[in-house]
């Protein structure tokens, strides 16, 4: 972990005794999917893991997200929240796209942390079009969410999460899962409510370091909240937050968003549609939207890694493209516990 210092004693707490329970698995190897050509995938990732069999498998699903982020910069940091929100629940399985069916009415896609706000299922579904037409069978649905999610970082950063000095190389060979149950992303998405403890045991549970939450956080200067997510908590009177960015939000948002009365306003008011460290200045200037984000601020070890994503020149963008790749491994499927599915919005028959 970054920074130094030391974490809040309620927080140590909770992360130890969630790290010396939880048990998280890489990878889940076994057989040959159904729909699957060519050597079964390894337990570890690997890069240019379709060099062989789809060699333009990732410019592929590079040339269909830039034009999707270059039409509407919301729908690139939908990209990004979906591979957080796919790889937390069922680990990074594509189970996030499955559409509802008579035998399962309930997907994740459903789920209260995903409906309405999740974005770029559409452009997952031109990717993955694309890519089959070149190299029917061979490319994952998890595979082009872990690609879409890094492709719009670097549109969005404007190339700077490429052109630091860490490469932005995203490891592939995941397979598809079978299975998606909406009620699974109460149980691991975290809200925007949640505290410093919260969050650390949460991102634990995951195998991910305190460090790893700061940094991927820090996806919070792109895109859009509804009001709702945030009102409640941090709104009241008194509220922490910056007197000015406050009173802003009051004219924007209703005193009591419901489902049929809840706006949706940008997260980061500077640069509202650039993956930059902007956040963390927000951070550090009481302008962050959530109280997860604010609690950031409330150990003297998280609070030192955000001052020194705010001020250390790439120093973030490095840190996130390493948190991002860790995070795009967590519980992957291989083998018979997974297939490479035609349509990522249904299982194979």
């Amino acid at each position: 972990m970054g920074g130094g210092g030391k974490l809040a004693p309620a927080a140590v707490m909770v992360s130890m005794a969630v790290l010396m329970a939880a048990v998280t698995t890489t990878c889940q190897a076994g057989a040959v999917g159904p729909y699957y050509h060519g050597p079964a995938a390894s337990c570890g990732l690997k890069v240019g893991y379709y060099r062989d069999r789809c060699p333009h498998a990732e410019d592929i699903v590079r040339g269909v997200v830039g034009a999707a982020v270059l039409r509407d910069p919301g729908v690139g940091a939908g990209l990004v929240r979906m591979l957080f929100h796919d790889c937390f629940v069922e680990g990074c399985d594509a189970s996030v796209l499955l559409d509802p069916t008579p035998a399962n009415p309930q997907p994740e896609k459903l789920g209260p942390p995903n409906t309405p706000s999740l974005r770029g299922y559409e452009v997952i579904d031109a990717a993955k079009a694309a890519v089959e037409a070149a190299c029917p069978g061979v490319v994952s649905c998890a595979d082009i969410v872990a690609f879409a999610a890094r492709d719009a970082s670097f549109f969005l950063s404007h190339t700077r999460v490429a052109h630091t000095r860490v490469a932005f190389q995203m490891p592939a060979g995941r397979l598809d899962g079978r299975y998606s149950n909406a009620s699974r992303t109460l149980d691991f998405l975290p809200p925007p409510t949640f505290n410093l403890g919260q969050l650390v045991a949460n991102f634990a549970v995951k195998g991910l370091s305190v460090e790893d939450m700061v940094v991927l956080s820090g996806a919070h200067t792109v895109g859009s909240s509804h009001c709702s997510s945030f009102v409640p908590d941090r709104l009241a009177v008194p509220s922490d937050m910056e007197p000015y960015l406050a009173a802003m939000l009051r004219t924007q948002c209703p005193a009591k968003p419901s489902s049929s009365n809840d706006p949706t306003v940008v997260q980061d008011v500077v640069t509202p549609n650039a993956l930059d460290n902007q956040y963390y200045k927000n951070v550090l200037a009481h302008r962050a939207l959530f109280t997860s984000d604010a609690s950031l601020l409330t150990s003297p070890a998280t609070a030192k890694m955000v001052v020194d994503n705010a001020n250390i020149p790439g120093w973030w963008e490095d840190r996130f493209k390493a948190a991002m790749v860790k995070m795009a491994s967590i519980e992957v499927k291989t083998g018979n516990n997974g297939e490479i599915r035609r349509n990522c919005r249904a299982v194979n028959h």
